[in-house]
């Protein structure tokens, strides 16, 4: 019997290492420690046996138990652990592949064109300066130096709510307040906001666009502090190697008065579609503040002098994006906008 039972435990124990997984292991442990296995029918036939011989067998069938015991519950977890292993190895996630890139939100062209601009003039020593869109004919036209009936304004076709009540035409007004408010100390501001005019909208025209002002007044202002202001503008929104042409015109609050001209991005000066085969582009107008406009602020044109310049925000946009209608600006259309998504990852 006890030969018997040790050849048992032999071939539990090489079924046993022979499992692949736990449906052959628990096979195993059913055969040989089942109800109906050889080594409990061993136990079972320890009443036929001799009385001196039953204690000795009784203990040696136990330990053969308890040994394929432990050895089926050591397989048992050592198959668990492969299984598990297994199952990571099959679900894993390789993170080292780059991730899907997802669109998010993109500054308007028109904000990302202020905001250069405000970024450049305030590292220069300008402060921004704001004010009401509904605004006093005074301000709009009078204070600078447009008194009623001057003929200089029609053209400005003008949205006007009273007679002395207006959508302001320009941010002309917000430099008389400010002139007026600082009372003869010097001023550097630039004045970014919408405007408001009675146009027909078409490719390059609306009733509603904005426009960007600068004004500096202090003691020495000359006209080259005007142009060394205007290049370094032209440079920094459209490239280095741009050159600029001040070209003598007309406004009622600056005299001298200039439109200012950029050499073509597109063909290099050649001449091209662009600048109407001029090699040139019109960017803005410009002037040394009039002496009239200074005295009407508080201040003494003997002694003080200025320059003011005013641009179209769309237009900027436009020559730098390469914008072929300004009404794309203001329709919101997701094919023009999606243009200038950025991606984050």
């Amino acid at each position: 019997m006890e030969e018997q039972l040790n050849q048992l435990k032999e071939e539990a124990l090489a079924k046993i290492a022979a499992a692949s997984n736990s449906k052959e292991l628990n096979d195993v442990r059913v055969a040989y420690l089942g109800k109906k296995g050889p080594i409990t029918d061993l136990l079972k036939g320890m009443g036929k046996l001799p009385a001196e011989e039953r204690p000795k067998m009784g203990a040696l069938v136990n330990v053969v138990r308890q040994e394929v015991t432990e050895v089926l519950e050591a397989r048992a977890q050592l198959l668990e652990e492969k299984a598990v292993q297994e199952q990571l190895e099959k679900e894993s996630i390789d993170v080292t592949l780059p991730g899907r890139p997802i669109k998010v939100g993109s500054k308007h062209p028109l904000t990302k064109v202020v905001e250069e601009i405000e970024d450049l003039f305030i590292s220069m020593g300008y402060e921004i300066a704001e004010g009401p869109e509904v605004e006093k004919d005074y301000y709009n036209f009078e204070a600078l130096n447009l008194p009623k009936g001057h003929p200089a304004r029609d053209m400005q076709d003008t949205f006007y709510i009273s007679e002395e009540i207006l959508l302001r035409t320009q941010t002309s007004p917000v430099q008389a307040r400010t002139m007026e408010e600082k009372q003869g100390a010097s001023v550097k501001i630039i004045c970014p906001g919408k405007v408001f005019r009675r146009d027909n909208d078409d490719a390059t025209h609306s009733h509603q666009f904005n426009q960007i002002e600068g004004l500096v007044i202090s003691e020495n202002i000359t006209m080259s502090d005007l142009k060394g202001t205007l290049d370094l503008f032209a440079k920094k929104m459209f490239g280095q190697e741009r050159e600029i042409r001040l070209r003598p015109s007309f406004f009622p609050f600056t005299e001298p008065s200039v439109e200012m001209d950029i050499s073509c991005f597109k063909c290099g000066g050649a001449g091209c579609s662009l600048c109407k085969q001029t090699g040139w582009i019109e960017i803005l107008g410009a002037g040394m503040v009039h002496p009239n406009v200074l005295e009407m602020a508080g201040y003494d044109p003997k002694k003080v002098s200025g320059f003011a310049f005013g641009m179209g925000q769309e237009r900027i946009a436009m020559l730098k994006y390469g914008v072929d209608d300004i009404r794309h600006f203001y329709t919101n259309d997701i094919r023009f906008l999606s243009q200038f998504h950025r991606t984050e990852e």
